[in-house]
């Protein structure tokens, strides 16, 4: 849902019914995971795309179906090797698609409203969904908030109402789309119950160390990709907006007294990118052997085998030991054989979003298995994610 939030939100805004149609699961190879969403108004006008086509037609049915009825539910689709025109999925795999009605008289309108507010005012919250257990609570909706707030109910009393919420609080502060799964009674208590939770978190962030013609390229990608891009430099001349005018943030300041103040200030997590292309001792030395440190998502340095040896050497003499090293990818990149700014940016942001979403660096047609693969995502609890 949250992939269309600003136009959902103008839907809401004027009054206008809908159905919500969400990717739940994915099993096998899909263009889409969990989250993906398509939106029907009572007029036949479509939002989003769920399968990138696959699937469109029929769930556009069901969504108008729904707007009329009142009623939702949960539908799978796959792929028929006995019906070649049959509705599912040509790439093989099968995704289980929930349908909300979303009308100006249903329970679950303003708790979306709520969660489409935070998303397009910058905040966090979650949405989490009842989609699979019981009948009556199929649909059913909680908003969330950072702070263990929430609206809305789920149908099965106050104990059901707070574990789901803490349940879907671990989802958001991780910044992830997943299932949740717990009992009707909350807890592991009562019948399965399974929720999905949608998370508005804010973009991951790339910090790009070095104001040099690669980081201005790497700036570019990073915007691309929907990360927040902050470059940072010691040196004013060539840290300048001018320069990198597709950045969020252009900093001036020493790297590694900049990245201390963003930890302190709790501005770094798990899927933060550091990408360090100044390549001279007197920057790289005490920014790597901080960065190497923190719970950051990748730590990338630029530089020669001959840089990287010599950089190696002087991080272990500052007293970085063999783990944290390891976690270093220098020189940076992928080798895809490229050499201009542009070329370089590529393999560079390759390679740290293999490194998130857990990939194997392989060309596809030399791995096996689904072509479409989702990242494994660990969060407390009994979370996990499709």
């Amino acid at each position: 849902m949250l992939d269309i939030a600003a136009e959902l939100r103008a839907w809401c805004a004027a009054g206008q019914d809908f159905a919500l149609a969400t990717v739940v699961t994915v099993t096998g190879s899909a263009p889409r995971g969990p989250g993906a969403s398509l939106a029907v108004d009572a007029g036949g006008t479509a939002l989003g795309s769920l399968s990138g086509g696959c699937v469109e037609s029929a769930v556009h049915e069901l969504c108008l179906e729904a707007v009329e009825s009142g009623r939702g539910g949960l539908q799978r689709f796959g792929h028929s090797d006995d019906d070649a025109f049959a509705v599912g999925l040509t790439c093989g795999g099968v995704l289980d698609v929930l349908v909300t009605p979303v009308r100006g008289r249903d329970p679950v309108r303003p708790v979306i409203g709520s969660v489409l507010d935070a998303a397009c005012g910058g905040a966090r919250a979650a949405l989490a969904r009842v989609v699979s257990g019981p009948a009556r609570q199929l649909g059913r909706a909680l908003a969330v908030h950072p702070d263990g707030r929430y609206e809305g109910c789920l149908g099965g009393g106050a104990e059901l109402d707070r574990a789901a919420a803490g349940q879907a609080r671990a989802l958001l502060v991780a910044g992830r789309t997943g299932t949740a799964e717990l009992g009707t009674a909350g807890g592991l208590c009562g019948e399965p119950l399974t929720l999905l939770v949608e998370s508005a978190a804010e973009p991951p962030r790339l910090i790009v160390y070095g104001a040099i013609d690669f980081a201005s390229a790497l700036a570019r990608i990073g915007v691309f990709l929907g990360y927040r891009v902050t470059v940072c430099d010691a040196r004013s001349v060539f840290a300048t907006r001018a320069r990198f005018p597709g950045a969020d943030e252009v900093v001036v300041d020493w790297p590694h007294r900049h990245l201390a103040a963003e930890s302190a200030a709790g501005r770094l997590d798990g899927r933060t990118a550091v990408c360090v292309l100044t390549h001279d001792a007197k920057f790289d030395v005490p920014l790597l052997s901080l960065a190497l440190g923190l719970p950051l998502g990748y730590v990338g340095a630029m530089g020669s085998r001959r840089t990287h040896a010599e950089r190696a050497e002087r991080l272990r003499e500052e007293g970085v030991g063999p783990a944290a090293l390891a976690r270093l990818h220098s020189p940076i990149g992928l080798d895809l054989g490229g050499g201009t700014p542009e070329e370089t940016a590529l393999a560079i942001a390759a390679e740290f979003t293999a490194v998130r979403h857990g990939g194997t660096f392989l060309p596809l047609g030399r791995r096996t298995g689904p072509v479409h693969r989702r990242s494994a995502v660990r969060t407390p609890g009994r979370t996990k994610v499709p």
